[in-house]
């Protein structure tokens, strides 16, 4: 990767920022742990840690730019207030900042915004206004309001100062795992690996750094490719986190030289890395957090014996999203079979049915029994059915027993 950026301005964060940014937030908040992973080291034959920024106060490393960037505000600032639009994770870190500053915040995010981030911005006692369909529109409302007020922006990541916060992970890291040899993160807007990659690459150049994005929504990486800032027509994916149109200059002229690489991950790899992180790892993953290991299935020849950091940015999940995809990677992954069989419309002809499912060892999650079902005959009835498996091979073995024993069987939906 690591093209370089036509801009020859001054670097827009260094390394003294971050330090002092460290400063700052060592008194607030605790490092965040590394915890390392027995079960993934395993799977891609290295020594694999997670940097579990889903322990933060607010679930999310978004915290750490926010309370810095609000620290840095005059007394005159301060009184003004901040306001900042976010449609999650960013409006909790600018609701938790200013309240353990003693700052006014006011919110603005879009009407779209889950209900839990909403509520949960609120109880950190911030003010929440909901404006425009998406985030694009709540940021212009709230630029309006910035102007209109006084009220001080605080930006998700582009600023110098949420830029040096988030970096702090990077100085966190080092000081966790010193022989580090490749670090793993996501990337939407791209603050939290700016910040990363010039801490990382200001103390020890050895270490790969690889961003990584959304398949959906890949302004970074393309505009790497390109060698230029790009703006997406638009972004398609549930990791609304990293659902970010347009890369900004600022944050492309830091991450284009000091990348090794950018890598994407399509949604349904995205949500099968959030099911083995709470399976293998007992960890709660949100999709903009999952991407960066999502990706390690593309560069697993490259890990072999080295010692490998993949950071978790955050942890705040729709409770109903994190069902369908539980639901949907264990259909991915076999665990999840659903069927639909045709059975006599007789007495005792379900509960046989039953029996020979209990023989073969499946737990029934779910069965609808249709005598009305079009497609069958009148002395047939449908039975729709949910089953537990042990795995994709027992799934197959079920399915020829039932046919063996004269049962018609379709794959559901």
């Amino acid at each position: 990767m690591k093209k370089k950026s036509k801009s020859s301005k001054k670097e827009f964060v260094t390394l003294s920022d971050i330090q002092d940014a460290r400063q700052v937030l060592r008194k607030l908040l605790p490092p965040s742990p590394l915890l390392h992973n027995a079960w993934l080291s395993e799977c891609y034959g290295c020594e694999l840690y997670l940097k579990m920024e889903t322990m933060q106060p607010i679930g999310s490393f978004k915290i750490r730019g926010a309370t810095y960037k609000i620290s840095t505000l005059s007394p005159a600032e301060r009184k003004k207030g901040v306001i900042a639009a976010s449609a999650g994770n960013h409006a909790q870190g600018v609701a938790w900042g200013s309240r353990t500053l003693g700052v006014n915040a006011r919110i603005i995010m879009p009407k779209s915004a889950p209900l839990m981030k909403i509520e949960n911005t609120r109880k950190l006692g911030a003010e929440v206004l909901l404006a425009g369909e998406n985030y694009d529109e709540a940021f212009q409302e709230a630029q309006k309001i910035a102007k209109k007020t006084g009220r001080i922006y605080v930006h998700a990541f582009d600023d110098r100062y949420v830029v040096a916060g988030q970096g702090t992970i990077g100085l966190e890291i080092l000081e966790q795992l010193p022989d580090v040899d490749l670090i793993v993160g996501a990337i939407g807007g791209g603050g939290m690996m700016g910040g990363i990659s010039i801490a990382v690459k200001e103390m020890r150049k050895q270490t790969q750094l690889i961003g990584a994005q959304a398949e959906g929504a890949t302004s970074m990486l393309q505009s790497i490719e390109k060698g230029e800032v790009v703006r997406l027509a638009k972004v398609e994916t549930f990791a609304d986190g990293i659902a970010v149109k347009e890369a900004r200059e600022n944050l492309f002229n830091i991450l284009a030289p000091r990348l090794d690489q950018v890598l994407s991950a399509d949604d349904e790899s995205i949500a099968a890395s959030i099911l083995t992180l709470l399976e293998k790892a007992k960890v709660v993953s949100e999709g903009a957090a999952a991407v960066s290991l999502a990706v390690l299935d593309q560069i697993k020849t490259k890990l072999k014996g080295k010692k490998v950091v993949v950071v978790l940015g955050g942890g705040n999940i729709d409770v109903n999203v994190l069902a369908r995809i539980i639901d949907r990677g264990l259909i991915r992954k076999g665990r999840r079979l659903r069927i639909n069989v045709s059975i006599s419309d007789r007495p005792g002809s379900l509960a046989r049915l039953t029996e020979l499912l209990a023989k073969q060892g499946v737990n029934i999650l779910q069965a609808i029994h249709d005598r009305s079902e079009p497609s069958t005959t009148i002395d047939k009835t449908e039975v729709a059915l949910t089953l537990e498996t042990r795995g994709a091979e027992h799934g197959i073995e079920v399915i020829n027993a039932l046919k063996e024993h004269g049962i018609r069987v379709d794959l559901g939906i």
